[in-house]
């Protein structure tokens, strides 16, 4: 007998963010203290998954009516990758607990800041040669 395969999708323009508590810096000095998680009604945490973005509609195109029209939703990616650091507003956030881990259900729209590391390789390495050295 197979195993059941659990999965969180993370639909429309909502960020899944696992939580983090109490004095929070990143190495690129993001700094939120316990003081202002309290009283500005902010969290942050790690982005564990991101849903596909803000859902557009078909354009309208009259002109050229003998084209199938695609099924497929289309959507405006988010800004938000998994792995970033981010700051939030509390509020607009749901907070769950899946499997013992408490998280929260976050919208774009309540997103205050982003903190992402990337690495600069080399040209050679597969960086991009506009990169600064």
């Amino acid at each position: 007998m197979a195993g059941i395969r659990k999965e969180l999708i993370v639909v429309g323009d909502r960020i899944l963010v696992q939580a983090r508590d109490g004095e929070e810096r990143t190495n690129a000095g993001l700094y939120l203290p316990a003081t202002a998680v309290n009283e500005q009604q902010v969290r942050a945490g790690k982005v564990v998954k991101v849903g596909p973005g803000t859902p557009i509609p078909e354009p309208a195109d009259t002109e050229e009516f003998w084209k199938k029209k695609s099924n497929e939703p289309r959507y405006i990616p988010l800004q938000a990758r998994e792995g970033d650091f981010v700051i939030f507003l509390k509020t607009a956030a749901v907070e769950i607990t899946y499997e013992g881990e408490r998280y929260f259900v976050v919208p774009n729209s309540a997103i205050l800041i982003l903190s992402r590391e990337e690495i600069d390789l080399p040209a050679e390495f597969g960086g991009s040669p506009e990169m600064p050295t």
